[in-house]
């Protein structure tokens, strides 16, 4: 088919940036290696929007939460990914957590289906020359790829590495010694397995971390530096005996059913498929090599006989410097019919990566239909996770970030309590996505703007 707009990538950025622009009428051409003979250390299938670390959106909590607010930021402007994922949420408490086949097959049947999209299955080896396009090829761009970026920049690409945590079949947990509860104990459901550890045993796992046998670094990949929010376990151990007692193996708030009273340490497990067969082992992304994995894992109480039904890997993230690079539209200042999109631009996250996707998305069809389109304001978690990438953030210092309130301009908080600050931020976020909504034309030729209006009233 002859396509409008050309996305190199269909992972979740590349996706909802094809989904906003064929339900604005633009024709879409997406363009994904995976499924070609060609795939990455990271992934498993060639569906689109695939998951390839965790199986959770985080908080789905749209008044106290900056993610749960892009949430229903995204919700309201009829993102796919967004729509997926409700359609297919396992038990995760407060959080959206998804089963990640059944998501991942919705993405791609519901793009399949649209007369506007045209899915092909090749690798992209240079920047397109000339027509608009998006490049969404995430942390693992190909390297012929990753090249032509590099010289179209005029800067070397920046990376960090990206840990992978362990899938435990559910069916080998010792529930004589684990038992469910919420994460930390917080809120009513108890949608997690906790395995408790004493101090002795504590010590001892702590230990294996540091002793274990782990994945080298090639030459070139030596410098390079690890995400906060994706840290390897045993990277984190090293930086103390009880980093991870204040971390990821946090016990607070947990009794014991056993003991009634709190472990020393304790490793919690999120349901990661809709079967419930699954389990994701909360934090443990790790670079252990795989035979030490299942040595060191199966010491944990409860896991003595654990099957794993995928283990802990690592893989390198790629993103360009975007600060510098893109304008306040996520076009290339040196080549404006590229527009970047997803985690290559700087941003962290599932739903973050998805986000920005819908944005380009969004910018691509207005500037095609030849109408103004201002970014959305700096109060909505659209605009503040945009805002940090596309100049908010130090070029000099440019990290991946994650969406938070610390990205929204200072609310005037007055006397209100610390606790309530950040209802302040998610209701002046709503009343300004309300207001931006209705200067935006309609990307979708059956919604229109007043659903969408009222979907962000509701």
């Amino acid at each position: 088919m002859t396509h409008q707009v050309h996305i190199v990538g269909g992972g979740l950025a590349g996706s909802e940036a094809a989904w906003q622009l064929a339900q604005a009428g633009v024709q879409v051409r997406l363009s994904e290696m995976r499924g070609s003979g060609e795939t990455t250390p990271a992934h498993h299938g060639d569906r689109l929007a695939e998951l390839v670390c965790s199986n959770s959106f985080r908080s789905d909590d749209g008044d106290r939460n900056a993610v749960g607010l892009l949430h229903s930021e995204m919700r309201a402007l009829g993102s796919l990914v967004m729509s997926a994922a409700d359609a297919h949420r396992v038990p995760a408490g407060s959080a959206l957590a998804v089963d990640r086949d059944r998501f991942s097959a919705e993405v791609t049947g519901r793009l399949a289906a649209h007369p506007n999209v045209g899915i092909v299955r090749e690798r992209v080896d240079a920047l397109p020359s000339s027509g608009p396009a998006i490049v969404a090829t995430g942390p693992l761009t190909a390297m012929q790829l990753a090249e032509s970026i590099g010289a179209a920049t005029r800067a070397d690409a920046l990376a960090f590495f990206d840990a992978i945590a362990p899938i435990v079949h559910r069916d080998s947990i010792d529930m004589e010694i684990c038992w469910m509860a919420s994460r930390w104990d917080k809120g009513e459901t108890k949608d997690y397995i906790n395995c408790p550890m004493t101090k002795e045993q504590y010590l001892a796992f702590h230990q294996g971390l540091l002793d274990g046998e782990k994945t080298e670094f090639k030459e070139w990949e030596k410098d390079t530096p690890y995400f906060e929010g994706c840290m390897p376990i045993e990277v984190a151990a090293e930086r103390g005996v009880d980093t991870l007692r204040y971390g990821p193996m946090k016990p607070v708030g947990l009794d014991d059913p056993r003991t009634g009273r709190w472990p020393y340490a304790v490793v919690q497990l999120r349901q990661d498929n809709a079967l419930g067969t699954l389990w994701n082992m909360v934090g443990f992304q790790t670079k252990l090599k795989h035979k030490e994995q299942v040595r060191l894992f199966r010491t944990i109480p409860g896991l003595e006989k654990a099957e794993f039904a995928r283990l802990g890997g690592l893989h390198r993230n790629t993103f360009i410097n975007a600060p510098r690079l893109l304008d306040s539209t996520l076009r290339l200042r040196t080549a404006p019919h590229i527009r970047f999109a997803g985690q290559i631009t700087g941003c962290e996250g599932y739903v973050e990566s998805a986000a920005i996707g819908l944005l380009a998305g969004l910018f691509a069809a207005a500037e095609l239909r030849g109408e103004p389109i201002s970014p959305p304001p700096p109060e909505t978690a659209l605009g503040a996770l945009l805002g940090h990438i596309t100049g908010g953030a130090a070029a000099d210092l440019y990290q991946p970030m994650n969406v938070n309130f610390g990205l929204f301009p200072p609310v005037d908080a007055g006397r209100t309590k610390k606790a309530d600050r950040k209802l302040l931020y998610t209701a002046r976020a709503r009343e300004a996505l309300r207001g931006w909504i209705a200067t935006v034309s309609p990307h979708d030729p059956v919604m229109g703007r007043g659903t969408m209006r009222s979907m962000v009233e509701g």
